[in-house]
């Protein structure tokens, strides 16, 4: 008998590393929480209802004429009216509309990866307009500025790009002189982030089939890949977020394996249970799908259709997550807990995480409905951006003097 190309762990790993997977293990949490079984959650679906009229609110001020974009890493570059991006992409002139491609994957990869928390007290001043920035906003324009500036390239007469060999040999002080990161502003998990940018290197250089199919190695190499597996012209959203976990998977930092894969941003929790390897585990992957919306509109600018986005997740963040606390569909069973600080892998967050990304599957039609929008019209990536992530932001500023979360999040830059 032939023997089987995978072990049964490596094909259970597998399964995890999905959208799929995501939402199925969320939507089994959140059961428990409704039969009131979770350790640090209860669970109050009515206010669902009051929830979505908050995001409704923020969606209806924010976009009166509710022509709203897909959440993405592109928002941001935008921040202040700017549209930076657009001002280079149309300066440059480019060989093909794949090169651009290229170079846009190049920056979204390098400015998601760069994008976890920043912590309250880091600011970035931007030269060109003298404007000041925190937070995801300040993170885009101080990654966008390193990005026009070379920071990420090997080659000084092509800027507008980030290869293996600059990336393998990026230290950390070029990232704090980038990011202005000072005694009095600090940013959380510098280290980190640079070692990923590391493990990005690393992995584009050995991968040369992958990543160099049309150019030396680079991350924008994914390009090629995503467009050689369209059908057609159309690829499906959940296959960018599958491309990126297979390919880029070994870049996340000693986390659990499972078959000898590595499952990048997937946490224990005992209720998760299933009946195979993965018993026990909960995947996220939020910047990976958060990589996978920002590389919708790179793809559709090269020509592709991209299709099934809601197959994608929510993401679970802290300013999802935020909403939902901040509304009281979550209310902590012990209220001490806000008061404290909780490690990114602890069964605390994992709930809270999870939560997040299966209530955000509920109130979607609550909020299409009070729109009078149908999931065609109005896809979870725009209810995202519309949104649940803004709401999420401005409750924070409502109830909070610093706008922080609800909850306080250990994290080592490669998480939030």
């Amino acid at each position: 008998m032939q023997e089987p190309t995978t072990r049964p762990e490596e094909r259970d790993a597998a399964r995890l590393l999905s959208a799929a997977a995501v939402r199925e293990r969320a939507h089994g949490l959140l059961r428990h929480g409704l039969a009131g079984r979770l350790d640090h959650f209860a669970v109050d679906i009515e206010r669902l209802d009051l929830c979505a009229d908050e995001v409704v609110a923020t969606t209806r001020a924010n976009y009166p004429d509710l022509d709203i974009p897909f959440h993405a890493r592109w928002r941001h570059f935008a921040a202040g009216g700017i549209d930076r991006w657009e001002a280079v992409a149309h300066s440059v002139a480019w060989p093909d509309a794949a090169a651009m491609a290229r170079a846009a994957f190049d920056l979204a990869v390098i400015s998601v990866l760069l994008d976890a928390g920043a912590g309250p007290g880091w600011r970035y001043q931007e030269g060109r307009t003298g404007e000041t920035y925190a937070r995801s906003e300040g993170l885009a324009v101080a990654s966008f500025d390193m990005f026009i500036g070379g920071a990420f390239s090997s080659r000084a007469d092509d800027p507008f790009r980030a290869d293996a060999d600059a990336l393998m040999a990026f230290e950390a002080d070029e990232l704090a002189r980038g990011f202005q990161v000072r005694i009095d502003n600090p940013l959380v998990g510098l280290e980190g982030r640079v070692a990923l940018l590391n493990r990005l290197g690393q992995v584009v250089a050995d991968n040369p089939a992958v990543f160099g199919q049309a150019d030396d190695p680079r991350p924008g190499g994914l390009f090629d890949v995503l467009a050689g597996e369209a059908s057609g012209d159309g690829i499906a959203a959940p296959r960018i977020l599958e491309a990126l976990l297979r390919h880029l998977g070994p870049i996340w930092p000693g986390r659990i394996r499972l078959g000898g894969v590595d499952l990048g941003d997937t946490w224990r929790h005992p209720l998760a249970a299933a009946a195979d390897a993965t018993n026990g585990l909960v995947p996220f992957h939020k910047l990976s799908q958060w990589l996978a919306y920002s590389l919708i509109e790179p793809l559709q600018g090269a020509g592709l259709t991209v299709t099934d986005i809601d197959g994608l997740t929510g993401l679970p963040e802290y300013r999802n997550g935020g909403l939902f606390i901040d509304t009281g569909v979550l209310r902590l069973k012990n209220p001490a807990d806000a008061g404290a600080a909780h490690a990114v892998d602890s069964r605390l967050v994992v709930e809270w995480r999870a939560l997040t990304v299966a209530l955000l599957d509920e109130m979607a039609p609550l909020v299409r409905t009070k729109l009078g929008l149908d999931a065609r019209e109005f896809p979870l990536a725009k209810i995202l951006e519309g949104g649940t992530w803004a709401t999420g932001r401005r409750l924070a500023r409502e109830r909070r003097a610093d706008g922080a979360p609800p909850l306080t999040v250990i994290s080592d830059g490669t998480v939030f």
